[in-house]
């Protein structure tokens, strides 16, 4: 009588090492790289871009501070003068009638060097910065 040969194994095959794992562990699992993590954006980036608004908003902010008044005055405006001694600089910016600072009031504005009936008004003109224009200011009496 013959034995039979034990369970799984070959019984044909001779000499050869028996198959599979002899401990009954599972085999490893094939190597997959794990995917890097999504590189951190650093504090240093959020403050350069809030630097970059900031400095946009000071430009701005200074940009419509630097604006010149005379240049935005229409006919009716009322000027005040924060340089009365400046020929050349006046520093006239736009205010309320009703302000105490109010010296001037806007009758006439040209878009040329045509001047003012000097005799009624007086006379502010801008040139240079692509607009030129002569503003005719009516002295408003003293309140």
């Amino acid at each position: 009588m013959t034995t039979p040969p034990p369970q799984g194994q070959n019984p044909f095959a001779q000499g050869q090492p028996p198959q599979g794992n002899p401990y009954g562990q599972q085999p490893a699992a094939p190597y997959a790289p794990v995917p890097p993590e999504p590189p951190k954006r650093s504090i240093k980036k959020y403050f350069r871009v809030i630097i970059i608004v900031i400095a946009l908003i000071v430009a701005g902010a200074g940009w419509l501070a630097s604006r010149d008044d005379a240049q935005a005055a229409k006919v009716g405006d009322c000027m005040s003068i924060g340089n009365p001694n400046s020929a050349t600089d006046p520093e006239l910016e736009v205010v309320d009638c009703s302000n105490s600072k109010a010296a001037y009031k806007v009758e006439q504005k040209k878009s040329n060097d045509s001047g003012c009936d000097r005799t009624k008004y007086a006379e502010y003109t801008e040139t240079g910065g692509g607009s030129d224009f002569t503003l005719c200011l009516s002295e408003i009496s003293a309140k």
